[in-house]
Order: structure tokens, then C-alpha cells, then sequence
């Protein structure tokens, strides 16, 4: 703990020393004796009414009982602005009854205001009808600050227009004062106040929870970016190596093959030397391979070969035969000229015939049949992969939870590589309504062909 802290510490209360400052608030503030005090005290009566709400409620409606016991017991004939008609003619139980229905609905101000204030607004609206003010009034103010500050604005207009009606009519003929236009004045500039307060603390709950969920957001928005930074870093890294470490090894490893080969055949004692060198560099390969899954963390593991050098188009049939040794039954064709496309496009072209054919496998089953067409022609490049399906009478495999109801990591990566050549994708079931589709179509640019 730093010097500045030990000694906020010292300075705070017994009992507030180990409890941490709220975000936001200064450790000065914190340490205050009378602010600190106040915050404290305040954020203490937050959580205890939170865990008992009924609490606060029964403390407002007593607090409103005691401040108008001495007006019941007195049974004075004084108004608040001047002297009223008498109240002797009623009896003590009708006054009580009054002040009993103008209260008690306080205690159901927070969670039925609308209800509250109209039942405390018909209740003095008969009181005032007997002649009788009564300090329970009190009770229509607290209604209409509650409903500011969580009923309907809508249902508030409506009920601070009834106010002002009900207040005139009181002042001036139901129960008139000796001071009316400064009975008048009095009560409608109370009510604005109540209401007044009702809307602010409204408004100020309004704007502390905007800016808890532009806090929240923006922290959200922030680790993204965090993630997103550190995944763009792997990339690239990842880039870096298999361009730069992968293909040095691939031709370390090429040259030293060769050079063993032509030792062993001179009978040098060399050979033996350089056929390990070779074998080093091809389980360094390999570990390079570990490293960058590592690296590239969320992409689809796709080749476990060594890095170097990546499968193209040539590398189809060797493809073709292990899926055949799989159990698929694959027709592989070709038109035009595959050899003249860029690296890259072929690399995309494997990509995508490897996957299509990986899924029917998985999801068809060794009993379906695969046709797979590549066509160049025009500055396009079609790929089209259909299977049969699942054969009548056989039961579908056991990780085959439905082609059309998911997007798999493999599908994904054949719409992203098509979207790099501008190209276009359908997947889904065959015209007939038996097997599966994989049409990709790419624009192959001109610098995307070798001449």
C-alpha cells in the first residue's frame, strides 16, 4: 500500500478504513469525514432497500401518521391559510377514517403510483367536501413526486391537471379560506415543487444508467478491439514465418535431400550427415506447422503437411485417390487449362474441393458417390462438387445433424476464399432434393494467370 493510502486509511472511520472507495470517487472524497459519511450512509440505505423495499415504504407512511396525529387530536378549526368552518360537527372516527385513506395508500406509491395518487386525490377531494383540512394532505404531494419520478408521463399531465382543478375548487367553494388567492398560490407552488423533484431525480436516474451502458459498451468495444488487435498480430506473425522461416526450410531440406542423394551415390561419408540435416529440417517444418496453428487461433486447421510447398491443382489427384481409399466413390473431370492459373487460385481451388468432399464423407457417408467438374474459361474459374446423398435404406451418420441447419467452420472458409476473387457461392441441397451442392464460381483476374 503507498504512503498516500495508508494515510487516507488512518483518516477514515472505524469500520470504513478496508471498505474501497466506488468507482469513480476520488480516495479524498472518500476519506472525508462528512462526505464520505454521506456517500457511505447513502450507498448503505441503497442496498438495504433494495433487499427490503417494504422497509422504506412503511417508514414513509409512518413518518406522514405522526406528522398528522397532533391535527387529529387537537381538533382545531384553523385552516393552513386562515380560519375554515368548523369540524366539530364530525365525529373523531370520521376524521381518523379520513386521514387513515389518505396514508395508508402510501405504502403501495412505488409500486402502483398512478393507483396511489388517484385514490389519495378522491379521498381529499371528499375531505375538502366536508369542510376539513387535515395535515394528512401531505400525502397527495408525496403521490405526485412518486409518480414523476416512476409512473407514466402521460398519466402525470393528466394527474397534475386534476391537482390544479381540485386545489381551485377546494380554495375557492368546497372548503374556502380566509386567504384564498395566498391558499392558492401556496398549494400549486408546493405541488409544482413535488413534481418538480419527482421529474429531476427521473431524469438523473435516466442519464446515470445512459452512462452506465455507454461505460458498459464502451469496455465491450474495448476488449474487442484488444482481441481483434492481438488476432491481426497473429496473422501477420503467422504470415511472416510461413512466408519467410517456411519457405527457407522447404529449400534447406530440398538441397540437402539432393545433396545426400548424390553423396550416397559417390559413396562420401557425408550422406549419412546430410540425410539427418534433412530429417531436422523437415520435423522443424512440422513444428513450424504446430506453431503457427497456435498463432492463427480460430481458423480452420485445414493441411497438416509440411508448409512448403502449398497444394495446388496437380496435388488434386493424390486427393482424389485418398478420398476414393476413404470409400467415396469419386468421377473427377477437368476443361481448360488448370496449370495456367496463379498459386493462389489454385491453392483456393484445392481448398475448396478438399472441403466439399470432406463433408460429403462425413455427413453422406462412404456409401454416396461424388462428381467433382473445375472448368476455366473466360477469366472464371467454376468448381462444381455434387454428391448423392445418403443411400435409400442406409441410415445417416451419427455426426450428421442436418447440412442446411449449420455453417460450419469449413463452409465459411470456402465463402471467404471466393470472396477474395469477387466470386460467388451456392451450398445447399441438390435440384432433386436428394444429395448436396457446392457450386463456386471466381473471377480470376488477368495477373491472377501465368502467361
Amino acid at each position: 500500500m503507498s504512503t498516500h493510502r495508508a494515510s487516507v486509511s488512518a483518516g477514515l472511520p472505524r469500520g470504513a478504513a478496508s471498505e474501497p472507495p466506488p468507482a469513480g470517487f476520488d480516495a479524498d472524497w472518500w476519506a472525508h469525514p462528512l462526505l464520505g459519511r454521506i456517500v457511505r450512509g447513502q450507498n448503505h440505505r441503497r442496498d438495504l432497500d433494495r433487499r427490503h423495499p417494504w422497509l422504506l415504504d412503511t417508514m414513509v407512511v409512518l413518518v406522514v401518521a405522526l406528522i398528522s396525529l397532533p391535527d387529529l387530536l387537537t381538533h382545531t378549526s384553523h385552516g393552513p391559510f386562515g380560519e375554515t368552518g368548523s369540524r366539530d360537527q364530525l365525529p373523531s372516527a370520521v376524521l381518523f377514517l379520513l386521514a387513515g385513506a389518505q396514508i395508508l395508500p402510501l405504502w403501495w406509491r412505488r409500486r402502483a403510483p398512478a393507483v396511489t395518487y388517484f385514490v389519495i386525490a378522491a379521498v381529499s377531494l371528499v375531505q375538502w367536501s366536508l369542510d376539513v383540512w387535515q395535515q394528512a394532505g401531505i400525502s397527495a404531494l408525496i403521490a405526485l413526486y412518486s409518480l414523476a419520478l416512476r409512473g407514466s408521463l402521460r398519466v402525470l399531465t393528466w394527474a397534475a391537471a386534476l391537482t390544479v382543478v381540485q386545489l381551485a375548487l377546494a380554495v375557492c367553494l368546497l372548503s374556502p379560506v380566509e386567504h384564498p388567492l395566498l391558499g392558492l398560490f401556496f398549494l400549486l407552488g408546493t405541488t409544482a415543487a413535488a413534481i418538480a423533484t419527482g421529474l429531476t431525480l427521473r431524469i438523473r436516474r435516466l442519464y446515470l444508467a445512459t452512462l452506465e451502458d455507454r461505460a458498459a459498451r464502451l469496455e465491450i468495444e474495448r476488449d474487442q478491439r484488444v482481441r481483434l488487435t492481438a488476432a491481426a498480430e497473429r496473422s501477420r506473425v503467422a504470415r511472416e514465418m510461413h512466408d519467410i522461416i517456411g519457405h527457407n526450410l522447404s529449400v534447406m531440406v530440398s538441397v540437402a535431400d539432393g545433396a545426400a542423394t548424390l553423396a550416397a551415390h559417390n559413396k562420401e561419408k557425408s550422406a549419412e550427415a546430410l540425410r539427418v540435416l534433412g530429417d531436422t529440417g523437415r520435423q522443424a517444418m512440422s513444428e513450424l506447422r504446430s506453431v503457427l496453428g497456435v498463432l492463427r487461433e480460430g481458423q480452420e486447421h485445414e493441411d497438416v503437411r509440411p508448409l512448403s510447398p502449398q497444394p495446388g491443382v496437380r496435388d488434386l489427384d493424390a486427393l482424389m485417390e485418398r478420398v476414393r481409399a476413404a470409400g467415396l466413390t469419386v468421377r473427377y473431370r477437368t476443361t481448360g487449362d488448370l496449370d495456367s492459373l496463379g498459386g493462389g487460385v489454385q491453392l483456393t481451388v484445392y481448398r475448396v474441393v478438399q472441403e466439399a468432399l470432406t463433408n460429403s464423407l462425413k455427413h453422406a457417408g462412404t456409401g454416396t458417390s461424388a462428381e467433382v467438374a473445375i472448368g476455366v474459361a473466360a477469366g472464371e474459374v467454376r468448381i462444381r462438387i455434387a454428391d448423392t446423398g445418403v443411400p435409400p435404406g442406409t441410415p445417416e451418420p451419427a455426426t450428421h445433424p442436418g447440412r442446411s441447419g449449420e455453417q460450419g467452420h469449413g463452409l465459411v472458409g470456402i465463402r471467404q476464399r471466393a470472396a477474395m476473387y469477387g466470386g460467388s457461392v451456392t451450398i445447399g441441397p441438390r435440384a432433386g432434393g436428394h444429395g448436396w451442392l457446392v457450386d463456386v464460381v471466381l473471377d480470376v483476374p488477368p495477373g491472377e494467370q501465368l502467361r
